[in-house]
């Protein structure tokens, strides 16, 4: 299996789809996906909390869980890198142990703030940001890669974004991660800024941004997340399924024969047969 590294140095765009669990990974690589993502924000809501209260020791834990299930590339999403530049020293190595292919860290102030889920972001200043990549870069052991993220396409200007870029570029990033809003802004960007890059995609996924993986390529995109539509899918699917049977213990979007199929399918995917198996070799004789 290629590495993330060796993904992105191609000319295509490498999609990843965000997992917070081991099925969900299961389920990605099954579907073909070529990279996870394990997203903060999403996380968070799944804790029923925000981003802004994870910590690095939990992302670990959960990421080598889902390492132990699926062997696919994940891309840790570590918000604000859980400190300065000094703490760096703590947060690489922990993210190359649990076995992360890719670390994103962004210029946000920490502690993180719930309004940055309303778009208002806490900047810090370009100088702080430079020194944390350069000390990211420093402490990893390993091929890890170092994806910075500036978010001045939402809160301050596009002059302010592509400054910051080139700043974390030189202070060695290896890839690049911004916020476009339009369209327009994916092709400003991508005129002028070196691949790889990355784009998170806002709620409606890649429809969203009017164009296709193929064009987004052209204009340096070599990662593409999805952090959402998985998440959303998943929730609107729990939610239906509860309400149905709040009242009478029955759900009339799946039949008996329908449960009975999925169950089927989804014990083929965790690889109960190949646990029965070792059973029939050893214990179970």
């Amino acid at each position: 299996m290629p590495t993330l590294n060796e993904m992105i140095a191609g000319d295509k765009v490498v999609p990843a789809t965000v997992v917070f669990n081991q099925i969900m990974a299961k389920l990605a690589e099954q579907a073909g996906f070529p990279a996870l993502y394990l997203g903060g924000g999403t996380l968070g809501y799944v804790k029923t909390t925000l981003e802004a209260n994870l910590n690095l020791t939990e992302m670990c834990q959960l990421g080598i869980e889902i390492r132990s299930a699926c062997p696919l590339p994940m891309i840790l999403d570590a918000a604000a890198g859980w400190g300065d530049p000094m703490h760096m020293h703590r947060a690489i190595p922990m993210a190359e142990a649990a076995g992360f292919a890719a670390i994103e860290i962004e210029d946000q102030i920490i502690p993180k703030r719930a309004h940055h889920h309303i778009g208002i972001e806490h900047m810090v200043p370009l100088e702080l940001m430079v020194d944390k990549v350069k000390e990211a870069v420093a402490a990893r052991k390993g091929d890890i890669l170092i994806i910075a993220r500036t978010n001045g396409m939402r809160s301050t200007n596009t002059e302010d974004a592509l400054r910051r870029a080139d700043a974390y570029k030189k202070a060695g990033a290896d890839v690049l991660m911004l916020g476009p809003n339009t369209a327009e802004d994916y092709r400003f960007l991508g005129e002028r800024l070196e691949a790889p890059l990355m784009y998170n995609a806002r709620n409606g996924g890649l429809q969203g941004t009017r164009m296709t993986l193929d064009e987004l390529a052209t204009l340096g995109c070599r990662l593409f997340v999805d952090s959402a539509h998985p998440f959303l899918a998943g929730y609107k699917a729990w939610k239906d399924c509860y309400e149905s049977m709040a009242k009478d213990m029955l759900d009339p979007g799946m039949s008996a024969a329908d449960a009975k199929a999925i169950d089927t399918d989804m014990k083929k995917t965790i690889g109960l047969e190949a646990l029965l198996e070792i059973e029939r070799r050893t214990v179970e004789k």
